[in-house]
């Protein structure tokens, strides 16, 4: 940070965070101390909750609700919320499977690329409808998640499940990079996202815009690598770094890039801001909406795709259960806000991790349905009020 055109010194760094905490700012503090208490509890509980097996088994469990609740991240900067996301993901997942099927099937990446471009389209015409009848996104989305669940229903038909055969849809939640390329890839990544860091750091350093020390910058980038050492030294006791895994931070990476270093991303802030405001500085605001919408309905299929590979077929329940709660319970957990223009897409990864880590440790100690329901829903409640009472501590402090 900078303080009057000067650097802040590290201890004036450290007070400074301390005054924002205090202020109500409070970041990703609770998750991480949410996470420690979860994962404390369930290993008290069951000594099998922290094993290199069943670290491997929470990434592919969170994969497809952590790509889906990217979408839900973007829908609600805006102050929307999209209902119909979980039976838009088993649209595109049965279509992709539908359109796979021997003998006459298309080839692998033709099916998962219309799969996407059909979901997306659904998010098109929703957005669409939303904006040009000025209807609200809860009306209109709670009808599509009634018409595409139908939808599914009439693609399976008397089919009940469908196998899928191609082995490449297969390998995306499935495959495991060997132990070497999974060194190579996650902590090379690491290296280069801690080494892009710095230089950004430097960039911003010698335009004089706010930064912080460069001890911290160097400690944040050093914490990255180490966490990517960690997880694949984890990850090779078992079966290695999931693909699935690494496609999860590439989606990460994008979507974070899209929303905090480009014109779209800052105008969805500027929406879910003050609507308002945007339209008068120029913001083509209906057309920012119905981009959002796409954007979930595509994240949407991509995760339907996803839980497809993990289960090597589609059926008649595809996208029901707790699909839609737990992918927009994932953004909300996370901290972004529910009132718009506040957030981050890394709220999607944080929020899907902490209901991963909570429904892997309930089914490991055996818990039935319904107790899993009102954990998770507690989990939600307390995201939402420690949300309340943050935004309560920033107004009062005069914090943005």
């Amino acid at each position: 940070m900078v303080l009057g055109g000067k650097s802040l010194s590290l201890a004036g760094y450290f007070r400074e965070y301390g005054k924002r905490i205090r202020a109500g700012d409070l970041g990703a503090l609770p998750i991480i101390l949410g996470l420690l208490v979860i994962a404390t509890i369930f290993q008290t509980l069951n000594q099998n909750y922290l094993t290199p097996r069943n670290f491997v088994n929470l990434i592919l469990q969170m994969a497809g609700i952590t790509t889906i609740a990217i979408g839900v991240v973007y829908v609600l900067l805006l102050g929307e919320i999209d209902l119909s996301i979980s039976y838009v993901s088993a649209v595109a997942a049965v279509f992709m499977t539908m359109r796979l099927r021997p003998p006459d099937g298309w080839p692998w990446f033709v099916a998962l690329i219309a799969a996407l471009i059909f979901a997306a389209a659904i998010g098109f015409v929703q957005g669409l409808i939303i904006t040009r009848f000025k209807l609200p996104s809860f009306v209109v989305t709670l009808a599509g998640f009634l018409i595409w669940n139908g939808v599914v229903l009439i693609l399976i038909g008397n089919g009940g499940t469908v196998i899928i055969q191609d082995p490449v849809i297969i390998g995306i939640a499935n495959y495991f990079l060997p132990a070497l390329w999974g060194w190579i890839v996650v902590v090379g990544g690491a290296i280069l996202f801690a080494a892009n860091r710095v230089m950004s750091w430097n960039t911003r350093r010698r335009r004089g815009i706010a930064s912080t020390p460069a001890l911290v910058v160097a400690l944040q980038g050093l914490a990255i690598i180490l966490a990517a050492v960690v997880v694949v030294s984890i990850a090779n006791q078992d079966r290695g770094v999931p693909f699935v895994g690494i496609l999860l931070l590439i989606l990460l990476v994008g979507f974070t890039f899209l929303a905090e270093r480009t014109p779209f991303g800052r105008y969805v802030y500027a929406i879910g801001g003050n609507a308002e405001a945007a339209r008068r500085a120029g913001i083509q605001v209906q057309r920012i909406r119905v981009l959002v919408f796409m954007i979930s309905s595509f994240m949407a299929g991509m995760g339907g795709v996803i839980l497809a590979s993990r289960l090597r077929s589609v059926d008649t329940a595809a996208g029901g259960g707790s699909l839609m709660l737990n992918s927009i319970a994932a953004a909300v957990i996370g901290g972004t806000s529910l009132f718009g223009g506040s957030g981050r897409v890394i709220s999607a990864f944080l929020g899907a991790l902490v209901i991963a880590s909570v429904e892997n440790g309930m089914g490991l100690l055996g818990l039935s349905a319904g107790v899993k329901f009102v954990v998770t829903g507690l989990v939600l409640l307390l995201a939402v009020l420690v949300d309340a009472i943050s935004r309560r501590g920033r107004a009062r402090s005069g914090v943005a």
